[in-house]
C-alpha cells in the first residue's frame, strides 16, 4: 500500500486552484500553513481597498500581487473610511442628526471597536491612525481633526483629547499622520514641518462597578444588515428600546429558518435610532478632565537640534523652493529612517530658482526625502530605496521590500489618485514617471463603477513551525512556537535569509 503524502507535498498549481475559491480570511490561514504553502500561494498584501458604487457599502480588497479581489464584511451606509493599519480600518459612521461615532473594524473577522466620542466637528477629521491590534481594552488611536489640531484617545477615556493648535508658520495646515511603535505619532504639515505626538501609556481600565460596566452588547453596529435578496428569509419584529451609555438603540430579532422542518435560529441586529451624543459647539475641545487620559505631549522634531522649522533651511536646493509646489505630502518609515513623500498635485510648473536657474516639477512628480538629524539641511531628496517601495495614502504608510513579490516593483511609491476616479497608481523613481497599477477587477459585473479608498496591509505573520500560526487580522491565535514568528515581510537581509533556508527545507 503506497504511503500517504503529506499535505505539505501537494502540487502548487493544485494549491493556487484551491486558493482561488478561499476568501481572504481562509486564505491568509492557509498560507500560515507551512513553508511549502507560503512559496505557492501569493501573499494577498498590498491590496488596493475598493469600493464599488451600489447600494450596498461592500468593500474589496483589490490584491496586486494575488491579481484577484476578496469581498470583505459589507458596512452600513453612511461610513467614510478615514485610516487603515494591520489589516484594520477606522471609519467615522453618521448615526443619527449628522452626529458622528468612530470604529475601528477588522472586516475580515467582523470584529469592531466603538470609540469614545470626539466633541469636536467630525468633518474636520481627514485621517485616523491607530495601534497596530487594537482590543476592546487595550488600543490608543490620534487624528487629525482639524487644520492645525490634532486629537487622542486611549483605552479607558470616555471621549477624546483635543490638543491646543500646534504652532504653524502661518497658512500651513496639518497633512498627514503616521504611528510609529511606542505610542509616537508624526504629524506632517503641507510646508514639511514635522512634529512628534507621545501618548500617554495605554492602561487597560477595569469598570469599577456593575454598572459602569454595562452589558458586553455595543452601542451600535458598523456591519450591512441583510440585503433584499435575504428578506425572503429573514424576518424582523421590534424588541424593545434600550437606553445605554450615550447612544439608545432600537433592537431587533431576525429569525432565519435553519432548514425546512426546523426552529427558527434567533439573531439579533442592534440600529441606532437617536443618539445623546452632546453638541459639538457647547463642549470647548479640552485636553484635559476627569473623563480623559493623561495628558500627551508634541513637539517640533527639530526641537532635539535647537533649531527653528524654515524651508529655506531645513531642505537641500532646490527643494526648498519645490517644497511650495508641492501640496500632498506623506509621511513614512523605512528601516529605521523617516522620509517624506512629496506629489505635485496640480499641473506641470517650471520654477525660477533664487540663486538662478530654473527647475521643472512635472504633474504627478513624486520627490522622496530622507531625514539626516545631524545634517543642515537635514532633508534631502533620494534617487534609490534598495529594493524597497512605499505605499501612502488614507492608510497608515507602509514600506515593504518589494523586489521579487508578483506584481510589485521595487524602488517606485504606490498612492492613490490619476485623472478622473481615483484609483491605484505607481510612480517609478528609475523613469520618474506615474503610471496606473494593474489592479484586478472589483465586483460581479466587470467593469463596475468604484472608488478606491486607500492601501489595505494584512498582519501576515508565519511561524516557522508548521503546526503553529498566528494571524491577527483574521483574529486567529494559537500557541507559538518557541522558535518564534518570522514575518513575511522584512527588511532585504531577513528576506534573503528566509529564502536561503527554503532552499535548504
Amino acid at each position: 500500500m503506497a504511503p500517504f503524502r503529506r499535505w505539505a507535498d501537494l502540487p502548487p498549481d493544485l494549491l493556487c486552484r484551491i486558493g482561488d475559491r478561499l476568501d481572504l480570511k481562509w486564505y491568509a490561514s492557509a498560507r500560515g500553513a507551512c513553508t511549502a504553502w507560503r512559496c505557492a500561494l501569493a501573499p494577498p498584501s498590498p491590496s488596493l481597498l475598493v469600493v464599488a458604487d451600489d447600494a450596498r457599502w461592500c468593500p474589496h480588497a483589490a490584491s496586486l500581487p494575488t491579481r484577484r479581489s476578496f469581498e470583505l464584511t459589507a458596512i452600513v451606509s453612511g461610513s467614510r473610511c478615514v485610516g487603515s493599519s494591520n489589516g484594520w480600518l477606522a471609519l467615522s459612521v453618521v448615526i443619527f442628526n449628522g452626529q458622528t461615532a468612530f470604529v475601528l473594524l477588522n472586516p475580515i473577522a467582523a470584529v469592531e471597536i466603538i470609540l469614545p466620542p470626539l466633541i469636536y466637528e467630525s468633518r474636520w477629521v481627514s485621517k485616523v491612525v491607530f495601534t497596530p491590534t487594537p482590543a476592546k481594552d487595550d488600543f490608543a488611536a490620534a487624528a487629525i481633526c482639524d487644520i492645525d489640531r490634532i486629537a487622542y484617545v486611549t483605552a479607558g477615556a470616555r471621549r477624546w483629547a483635543v490638543m491646543e493648535p500646534i504652532r504653524l508658520t502661518p497658512g500651513d495646515q496639518l497633512t498627514d499622520v503616521v504611528y510609529a511603535d511606542k505610542g509616537k505619532v508624526y504629524c506632517l504639515s503641507k510646508c514639511g514641518d514635522v512634529h512628534l505626538l507621545r501618548l500617554p501609556e495605554r492602561r487597560r481600565r477595569k469598570p469599577a462597578n456593575a454598572d459602569e460596566a454595562g452589558t458586553s452588547e455595543p452601542e451600535f453596529s458598523v456591519l450591512q444588515p441583510p440585503t433584499d435578496r435575504d428578506r425572503n428569509t429573514v424576518s424582523f419584529r421590534p424588541l424593545r428600546w434600550q437606553q445605554h451609555r450615550n447612544f439608545r438603540m432600537l433592537r431587533y430579532e431576525q429569525y432565519r429558518p435553519r432548514e425546512p422542518g426546523t426552529e427558527p435560529t434567533p439573531l439579533r441586529l442592534t440600529l441606532c435610532a437617536e443618539a445623546f451624543v452632546p453638541s459639538y459647539k457647547r463642549l470647548p475641545p479640552e485636553s484635559q478632565g476627569p473623563h480623559l487620559n493623561a495628558s500627551a505631549s508634541v513637539e517640533p522634531l527639530l526641537s532635539e537640534a535647537n533649531l527653528p522649522f524654515n524651508p529655506a533651511t531645513v531642505f537641500a536646493r532646490p527643494y526648498n523652493t519645490v517644497s511650495a509646489f508641492t501640496s500632498a505630502k506623506n509621511l513614512v518609515f523605512c528601516e529605521g529612517s523617516l522620509y517624506q513623500v512629496w506629489r505635485n498635485a496640480s499641473c506641470t510648473v517650471t520654477l525660477q530658482l533664487p540663486g538662478g536657474g530654473q527647475r521643472r516639477v512635472a504633474e504627478n512628480e513624486i520627490l522622496v526625502l530622507r531625514y539626516y538629524p545631524r545634517r543642515q539641511p537635514c532633508w534631502d531628496v533620494v534617487k534609490d530605496l534598495g529594493g524597497y517601495s512605499l505605499f501612502v495614502g488614507r492608510n497608515n504608510a507602509v514600506s515593504m521590500y518589494a523586489e521579487g513579490v508578483p506584481g510589485l516593483k521595487g524602488n517606485c511609491v504606490y498612492w492613490i489618485g490619476g485623472r478622473g476616479r481615483d484609483q491605484g497608481m505607481v510612480f517609478d523613481m528609475e523613469t520618474g514617471r506615474s503610471t496606473p497599477c494593474r489592479a484586478p477587477e472589483v465586483g460581479i459585473l466587470p467593469g463596475q463603477p468604484h472608488s478606491t479608498i486607500c492601501w489595505y496591509f494584512l498582519s501576515d505573520v508565519v511561524s516557522n513551525n508548521s503546526t503553529t500560526t498566528t494571524t491577527s487580522s483574521t483574529a486567529t491565535t494559537t500557541t507559538s512556537s518557541s522558535n518564534g514568528g518570522r514575518k513575511v515581510y522584512q527588511t532585504r537581509a531577513r528576506a534573503r535569509a528566509d529564502l536561503a533556508q527554503d532552499m535548504e527545507e
